[in-house]
């Protein structure tokens, strides 16, 4: 069976939330805490590298599961249960990250108009760690619930293609540093806004 239909639909739904993105990201665009790389990528439920932990180690993603679902061979059923496995974890990342943005903006906002405290901002970033810790708990979730849906097999196969294997190639075999690099540069990338910011209010 063709995976195209089953992604168009992932495909449609990010269009409809797309609008609640933009109108969010417009909110934050003066932000200093996030950039907008960081911003855009809370909204949308990118990965960010918060399943690396299981990706590395045999446990594989829902979405490049789909990817790879012809190399992977997958039955009808795995196909269904992998795309609503993913599904439900895009669904819950992009509302975690909404909550996300809106909670540093809301800390931006308390900084901004002096209105901090240290009990606000104790409140405030344990709000903030709650919310990072559920966020990859709910990735992690993800990629453990594959480990229900796959064969042995097809879980070693994926790690093959993927290049986590040692030793192996792979049409994959950097997609693992990279994603690790995306987090780093963004990282950086967020270290550097917020230096430039403070160097213009100088």
């Amino acid at each position: 069976m063709n995976q195209v239909p089953v992604i168009a639909c992932f495909l449609a739904g990010g269009l409809a939330l797309a609008g609640v993105a933009r109108a969010q990201e417009a909110q934050v665009g003066s932000m200093k805490s996030l950039s907008e790389e960081q911003v855009q990528a809370y909204l949308e439920g990118r990965g960010m590298g918060m399943g690396m932990a299981a990706e590395a180690n045999g446990y594989p993603g829902p979405m490049h599961v789909l990817e790879l679902a012809d190399s992977l061979n997958l039955s009808e059923e795995q196909r269904q249960r992998t795309a609503t496995a993913f599904a439900q974890v895009k669904s819950e990342a992009q509302r975690l990250g909404r909550e996300i943005v809106a909670q540093e903006q809301a800390l931006e906002a308390l900084f901004v108009t002096g209105a901090i405290t240290e009990d606000g901002l104790a409140s405030a970033t344990k709000r903030l760690g709650e919310l990072q810790g559920e966020l990859r708990h709910a990735h992690l979730r993800a990629h453990l619930s594959m480990a229900e849906i796959l064969t042995a097999e097809q879980r070693r196969r994926y790690s093959e293609l993927r290049g986590h294997s040692q030793g192996q190639g792979g049409e994959h075999r950097h997609q693992m540093q990279h994603d690790q690099m995306h987090h780093d540069q963004m990282q950086h990338d967020q270290m550097q806004h917020r230096q430039g910011s403070g160097n213009k209010l100088r």
